[in-house]
């Protein structure tokens, strides 16, 4: 392998005119076939193989048309004070303003609430449903214009009048304002670390360079192969993330060669030999991982998580090919000022005191391991309170007026409004099917919890009723999780009764669904991520206890930021320094995203932290000169790393929408807990401890597992081909 990829990265250097034109010839390509494609699609979300599902398909089927997606807005009324929305005044504001909202090109309905009889028991509050002809995502800006006028023109009549639903938008999204950020911060570490415009813009631009390839692609083949228009979004992030910390390894490397005295094309064929063999490796467990998420039974995450490993690998190759033809470009430009004047770089400061807190951890090394599990070990006590969920409109600040919408509706029409379950009675196996509907509407009626249930919709063939039921409590209250789960287990006896089954869906038995499915398959997730990547470590390291220490850091950090996340955003311990208004369940599929997400980075910083002291290791030194090795050479760069990870993944803390927040929370966290204590506190200790023992493979093992010489021991045995000192020479001259 390091053989193979110093060749690589010698001819790269030297056929560097060729690389970049390869390069910008693919990048046009992919752009051209975005621009030319068709738009992407606004997938439906959907998770075979739960009850909610199911009954959705089978509305889809028995009532044709009927749960077509437009978008809807809910507008609410709220009468002044001690009046009625009856007023006469209010009355007839309120029929002016449900008139305007019915104006709208787009509009296929609006509904009088006097007509619905949609007005709260205490006469205080009302709401209008607006239902348009397209879905959210073709709803033109004029539309939602026209709803806001008609909403504010409400207003000036003296009542409190609020608007919720899809037709509303998305108005909480980061809008590249973390990205840019992120960047931004990336760029000030990276200048700090290696002191070089040059040397801190390389990475940035090659990352920018493979995002734009990935996302291009993904753009181009959206309608061929179905992606959606969020099946990017997780592309993005990561493609950004490991394009900057590969390229970061690599010209890191390609530096510390140049300071040994080699010339820019033996430097760069080093760099891409040794810290281009733990990129390709690091990269691999990346792509485990994310191909992995196809173990979670979810068609819309299973294809973000490809399509994402797909940006890992461009960044890989970017980082193995256009980076070393960059080297090429401007061999020295790289290097600080001092280092281009002299001809070598100083190596102090930063390696210094890597090396510094290596021999701080050695000569302590029991203290520092106790202190960093039980510290993360507590950490992560919180996480098994963990309760999964969808936050709706209530996680919204209450800026907003979606968030007003919701609890004007909780405190009119009681808290289980906002989240009503839909019962689907399929009756085809009943005698009167009509009687049997009553029949379960009737019984359901009768369970605890339950406030109300609607009259019964039969579809045209009378063999299939819908009905909605409002809960007594909220959608995300673990109430309502039980009273689904009562009426569900009411099922057989019903059915037996009546000969008809039913099944309970809409957005809050979706969410219960959602929620338990993930929360199943967070564990096998788990156990086929990690096995795939302790048997890739193995083949790395050659190793059987540094893999599973590897392994079993990295749960650690993942269950540590879990339970940061469960004490602010569930439990409400310090949700207001971070300006959340309101804590509840953690969204569904925030678990998965952590584990994928943070399993990438944090073997990324185990491969290429662990593979110089494999390295130092194998080429004599002993146990604990290679662990002060490894963080002389590599502690300044996953430090910078991290940092680079922590700062993208905090710009989203910033945001206004509670799950972003969720999200850039977790992700710091975890990134933060990974990076400076399992990888530069705990690993060096275990490591300490363990001694030669760390190293330690079987006979029988080492037999039959691959070679593919990650630490670059054949390179040191390899006749060197560029002797002379790079002082004593002169730069290698541009060549076109």
């Amino acid at each position: 392998m390091a053989t193979f990829l110093y060749r690589v990265g010698r001819l790269a250097f030297r056929r560097r005119w060729y690389v970049a034109l390869v390069w910008a010839a693919v990048l046009a390509a992919v752009g051209l076939g975005a621009l030319k494609a068709p738009g992407a699609v606004d997938e439906e979300f959907s998770m075979p193989g739960i009850e909610s599902q199911k009954a959705f398909d089978l509305m889809e089927q028995r009532f044709p048309g009927a749960t077509a997606d437009g978008a809807t807005a809910r507008v609410v009324f709220i009468a002044p004070g001690g009046e009625k929305v009856t007023a006469a005044g209010n009355k007839q504001a309120i029929e002016k303003a449900v008139a305007g909202l019915g104006d709208g090109t787009q509009v296929a309905s609006a509904v009088d609430p006097f007509q619905a009889k949609t007005i709260s028991k205490d006469g205080s509050t009302a709401f209008a449903t607006v239902t348009y002809k397209v879905g959210s995502k073709d709803l033109t800006d004029a539309s939602r214009t026209h709803l806001e006028r008609a909403v504010d023109q409400a207003r000036d009549s003296g009542l409190t009048v609020e608007a919720g639903g899809s037709a509303l938008g998305d108005s909480g999204g980061p809008g590249g304002t973390a990205e840019v950020i992120g960047v931004a911060i990336a760029a000030v570490v990276l200048l700090i670390t290696f002191g070089s415009l040059a040397a801190a813009g390389l990475p940035l631009l090659t990352a920018v360079i493979g995002v734009g390839v990935s996302m291009a692609t993904i753009l181009a083949l959206s309608s061929a192969l179905g992606l959606s228009t969020t099946t990017g979004t997780l592309a993005m992030m990561l493609g950004l993330a490991v394009g900057i910390d590969y390229a970061l390894f690599v010209v890191s490397r390609y530096r510390e060669e140049r300071a040994k005295g080699r010339v820019p094309r033996e430097a760069v064929g080093l760099a891409v030999g040794t810290a281009g063999s733990a990129v390709v490796f690091a990269g691999l467990t990346v792509v485990i991982a994310l191909a992995g998420l196809a173990d979670v039974g979810v068609p819309m995450l299973t294809k973000m998580g490809l399509a994402a490993a797909g940006a890992v690998v461009v960044a890989v190759l970017i980082a193995l090919t256009l980076v070393p033809a960059f080297l090429g470009f401007w061999p020295n430009a790289v290097l600080t000022r001092r280092a281009r004047r002299s001809g070598r770089i100083e190596e102090s400061g930063p390696a210094d005191a890597g090396a510094r807190w290596a021999r701080f951890v050695l000569r302590r090394p029991m203290p520092v391991l106790l202190l960093g599990v039980v510290g993360l070990g507590a950490l992560a006590v919180p996480a098994t309170d963990l309760q999964l969920g969808m936050p709706g409109d209530e996680a919204k600040p209450t800026s907003t007026t979606e968030r007003r919408a919701y609890d004007a509706l909780a405190e009119g029409f009681g808290p289980g409004f906002n989240g009503p379950l839909t019962i689907v009675v399929d009756g085809k196996g009943a005698a009167d099917p009509k009687r049997a509907a009553d029949t379960v509407a009737k019984d359901i009626g009768s369970t605890g919890g339950v406030v109300s249930v609607s009259p019964a919709r039969f579809n045209d063939a009378d063999d299939t009723a819908v009905f909605s039921v409002v809960p007594s409590t909220a959608p995300t209250d673990e109430k309502t999780k039980k009273l689904v789960t009562a009426i569900r287990d009411e099922r057989p006896g019903i059915e037996s009764r009546t000969g008809a089954s039913y099944e309970v869906t809409g957005s809050t038995a979706l969410n219960i669904d959602i929620a338990d499915k993930v929360q199943a398959a967070l564990i096998p997730y788990l156990i086929v991520v990690v096995g795939l990547a302790i048997v890739l470590l193995l083949v790395v390291f050659r190793s059987v206890l540094v893999p599973l220490k590897a392994a079993l850091g990295f749960l650690l950090s993942v269950l540590a930021s879990l339970g940061a996340v469960v004490v602010v955003f569930q439990q409400g311990h310090g949700a207001g320094i971070l300006g959340v208004e309101q804590t509840g369940p953690i969204m569904s599929l925030m678990p998965i995203f952590l584990v994928g997400i943070v399993f990438g980075l944090a073997m990324d910083y185990e491969v290429f932290l662990v593979s110089r002291m494999r390295e130092a290791y194998v080429h004599g030194e002993s146990p604990a000169q290679a662990v002060t090795s490894g963080f002389r050479h590599s502690a300044r760069v996953v430090v910078a790393a991290a940092l680079i990870m922590i700062a993208v993944f905090a710009g989203f803390v910033g945001e206004s929408d509670s799950m972003i927040k969720m999200i850039g929370f977790g992700l710091a966290s975890a990134v933060l807990f990974d990076a400076f204590v399992v990888r530069m506190a705990i690993v060096p200790a275990v490591l300490a401890l363990l001694g030669h023992r760390a190293w330690w493979l079987p006979k029988w093992l080492d037999r039959i597992l691959p070679r593919v010489d990650v630490e670059g021991e054949a390179l040191s045995r390899r006749p060197e081909t560029d002797p002379a000192p790079a002082a004593a020479r002169e730069p290698e001259p541009a060549r076109t």
